[in-house]
Parts: structure tokens; C-alpha cells; sequence
């Protein structure tokens, strides 16, 4: 004879990692208020790349108006982000799906998983657009030094989740954990991604390869809204495991924020050998710097670099409190030209 469970959820008892006393189906009462408002977000900013018109890309990548440095920057910015969106997708639902065990966090997990999903699409919608060869652009990530130690830098974070009989239940199994929030969160989406946004956007600013700097602000838009859950989710759990947030812990955190500022200034140069666009290797040293300082202000560590911003720009362009609503500006032409097609 089976029974029946009647006790309604107390809120209190909902936790982020570890939490065996509530359903992790049933979403409501909210405890977490603000991880549904990043789910609402997410929902409001959908969008899908073949909305966003080509035409003026295809005629300027064919053309001979872009230097050799400036489509050398823009295949390298490809290469990496084509394959990345996918290592946060997976490491999304392969490692940290299963270990958040608050109903409302998941429902915002699933709606990232789906934007990553998006962004990958992207990328193949370009590289299409442009028809540059397929292999060339999503096999960078195992043939172009720069990337493939970034790639890696980050799966083995994965890897170690993955690994048979991990759990968050041990302080060093949710240390474990919370080193890969932070290292997809904090580094991959909060710091690898923020050369080729700087890259491209340039790009915009001159009015070039405009098609492919408005889908980079639909995903800078994303990725804001990941970053800032990322961070919610970190802090969260910190406050509610306090014991895994060891002054040991936290240097090795920072340790591991220095080993990725060194392999992006590395990506930086190789995307910048010569300088495009007024941009040399050596800003985006300062530039990474200074963005590694606020990731770890926003978790609660001591900036380490001090640097200046040289793209204040960038800035205005991240706060989306001043951008500018691109959802207002998709064009239209190409979904009623497909109906037309088939009618």
C-alpha cells in the first residue's frame, strides 16, 4: 500500500545545493524571487538569428574592404564562441543541472540551456552566411593553440563533476561545484567572452559587418543575464555553506581567475597580431584585467589588477539600463519572404 505525501513546502527548508526535505518539482512557494525575475528576463529577450539580415556582411566580407587582420580577427572570434556556447550548454546540463536542487533556479537553468542552444546557432548562421567552411570554424577549438587551452581550461572543470560517485554532499564536493560556477559563470561567460564582444562591436562602431555585431548584442544581452544569475546562484550558495568559502578555497579561486586572465590576454594576441581598428593586444590586457577585477568584487574577493577600462564604451554597452532596445530593430523581410515561398 502506497501513502501519500500531504505536507505543504515550508519555504524555509528550500536550498540551493543538498536540499532532500522539499520536492524539487514543485516550483511554487518561491524562495529564490530573484532567480524566477532572471528566467522572466531571459524570456523577454528570445530571439532567433535569421531574423537578423546578412546582406550587408555577405557584400563586405566579399568585397575588398576588410584587411586581411581585421577577417583574421573575426574567424578567430568565430572559432572560439562557435564551440564555447556549446561547453556552457553541456556543462549546464550535465553537471550543474543535477546538483541545483531548487525548483526555481532549474527553470532558469532550462531557459539558459536553450539560449546557449540559440547562440550556437548563431554562429552556424554566419559562418553559412558568409560560406566559410564549416571545419575550418567549429574544429578551431582543437587547432588553434589560444583556444583549445581556454576550451580546456574549462572541461576539465566539467570533467571533474562528471566523475562517478561525485556529490555535493562533502565540503569538498560543493567546493568542487562552486569552482565550476564560478569558472563557467565568472570566467568563461564573465571574462573569455568579453575580447570578441569588444572585437566585434568595434566593428559596429565603424559600421562594418553590422549584421554580425547585432547578434552579438542579442548574446551580450543573454550573457548579461547569465552572468548576473551565475553570481546570484554563487553568492547564494556560499551564504547558505559558509564553511566552503575557506580562505584556502577563496586563494585558489583567485589563483584560478590569474590562470585565465593570462590564457585570454594569450587569445587577445593571437586574434590582435598587428592591431585593427585603433585596437592593440595590449588594451585588451588592461581590458581583461580590469573586467577580472569586477567578476571577483561581485563574489566578494579583493580586486587584483587595478587596471584601467580603455573601451568605457563597453560599459554603456553592458548596462542594459541605456541600451538601446535592439528588439525593436529585428527585420521582418525574411520570414515573410520565406511564407511567400511557400504559398
Amino acid at each position: 500500500m502506497t501513502t501519500t505525501q500531504t505536507r505543504r513546502i515550508d519555504v524555509k527548508e528550500k536550498r540551493m545545493i543538498n536540499c532532500h526535505a522539499v520536492d524539487v518539482n514543485q516550483l511554487m512557494p518561491l524562495k529564490y524571487k530573484w532567480a524566477w525575475e532572471h528566467y522572466l528576463n531571459g524570456c523577454a529577450n528570445h530571439w532567433m538569428p535569421n531574423e537578423v539580415s546578412m546582406s550587408k556582411d555577405i557584400e563586405l566580407w566579399k568585397s575588398d574592404a576588410l584587411s586581411e587582420d581585421e577577417k583574421h580577427a573575426i574567424m578567430r572570434t568565430l572559432g572560439f564562441f562557435s564551440t564555447a556556447e556549446s561547453l556552457v550548454g553541456n556543462n549546464i546540463v550535465l553537471a550543474i543541472f543535477r546538483h541545483v536542487t531548487n525548483p526555481e533556479a532549474r527553470q532558469y537553468l532550462l531557459r539558459q540551456a536553450f539560449e546557449e542552444a540559440i547562440h550556437t546557432h548563431t554562429f552556424l548562421y554566419i559562418v553559412e552566411s558568409l560560406t566559410l567552411d564549416h571545419g575550418e570554424v567549429f574544429n578551431m577549438y582543437n587547432e588553434i593553440e589560444s583556444i583549445r587551452n581556454k576550451d580546456k581550461f574549462e572541461m576539465k572543470l566539467t570533467a571533474d563533476i562528471l566523475e562517478p560517485g561525485f556529490s555535493t554532499e562533502t565540503t569538498e564536493g560543493a567546493r568542487k561545484f562552486l569552482e565550476n560556477l564560478i569558472g563557467y559563470y565568472i570566467i568563461m561567460e564573465g571574462l573569455f567572452f568579453y575580447s570578441g564582444f569588444a572585437m566585434i562591436l568595434s566593428f559596429m562602431r565603424q559600421n562594418k559587418m553590422v549584421g554580425i555585431a547585432e547578434q552579438f548584442q542579442y548574446i551580450l544581452r543573454d550573457e548579461t543575464i547569465h552572468l548576473n544569475f551565475g553570481i546570484d546562484l554563487i553568492n547564494t550558495i556560499k551564504e547558505e555553506n559558509p564553511e566552503i568559502w575557506s580562505a584556502e578555497f577563496q586563494n585558489h579561486i583567485i589563483e584560478t581567475v590569474q590562470e585565465a586572465v593570462e590564457l585570454e590576454i594569450q587569445y587577445a594576441q593571437d586574434c590582435l597580431p598587428r592591431g585593427i581598428l585603433g585596437l592593440t593586444s595590449p588594451m585588451f590586457r588592461d581590458y581583461v584585467q580590469y573586467i577580472a577585477d569586477r567578476r571577483l568584487e561581485r563574489i566578494g574577493l579583493k580586486p587584483l589588477y587595478r587596471s584601467k577600462n580603455p573601451f568605457p564604451w563597453m560599459s554603456e554597452t553592458i548596462d542594459l539600463g541605456k541600451e538601446k532596445n535592439f528588439f525593436e530593430t529585428r527585420v521582418t523581410e525574411y520570414r515573410q519572404a520565406s511564407a511567400l515561398q511557400w504559398n
